[in-house]
């Protein structure tokens, strides 16, 4: 049963976002109205204005929610694996890809639409992706540091990975040969060889 209009339905919020999501994935930020967000989530106008001030607050909205949980699914990786260097790195690639797949369609909003954010919600975003490479860069430093990772460009290394794994996002489909875990494998690979591992380790 479709919703009355002007009211939204149980989620609230997040039946506004998840129509922005769409939208924004089809027409890009600048293309979709608010109008759009609306008629997807069958609701009114007014009714995004009870939850949400502005377009670009849904935006801001959405590329956070993304990056606080793209960090909470590598640090619990992170937490979980082992205590080699190449146990974390393979642990946190994983999740990265996982997470770019399982996630795709908020993933590539939070790809593709740093340019349309404003000042304030550019600075809230390029913190919390500094805050993501730094996991990755930590856990590179160290391998570099204890000699289990030969890379002369660790920085590099790091910055790669991430652009790597946040990459699938925009070419990888849910009916193609690879499942998320699969693809997760196989780029954690790819990972641990762009570090130069001493021996395999």
């Amino acid at each position: 049963m479709r919703a009355a209009k002007g009211a939204v339905p149980g989620a609230g919020r997040q039946v506004i976002l998840d129509s922005a999501i769409r939208n924004m994935n089809h027409r890009g930020y600048h293309g979709t109205s608010m109008r759009d967000i609306a008629r997807d989530a069958d609701i009114t106008v007014a009714s995004i204005y009870h939850h949400f001030k502005s377009k670009q607050e849904i935006l801001q909205d959405i590329m956070t929610r993304a990056l606080h949980d793209a960090f909470a699914m590598t640090r619990a990786a992170l937490l979980r694996s082992g205590g080699s260097s190449a146990e974390q790195l393979r642990a946190v690639v994983r999740a990265w890809v996982i997470f770019h797949t399982t996630r795709q369609s908020d993933a590539l909003v939070g790809a593709t639409e740093l340019r349309s954010l404003d000042d304030e919600g550019r600075r809230l975003v390029v913190a919390l992706r500094d805050e993501q490479e730094s996991v990755f860069r930590e856990i590179i430093d160290r391998g570099v540091d204890d000699g289990v990772f030969t890379t002369a460009l660790p920085l590099d290394a790091s910055r790669a990975i991430i652009h790597m794994g946040q990459s699938v996002c925009t070419w990888w489909r849910s009916d193609g040969p690879l499942t998320p875990e699969e693809l997760a494998d196989r780029y954690a690979e790819l990972a641990l060889a762009m570090v130069q591992p001493v021996n395999g380790r």
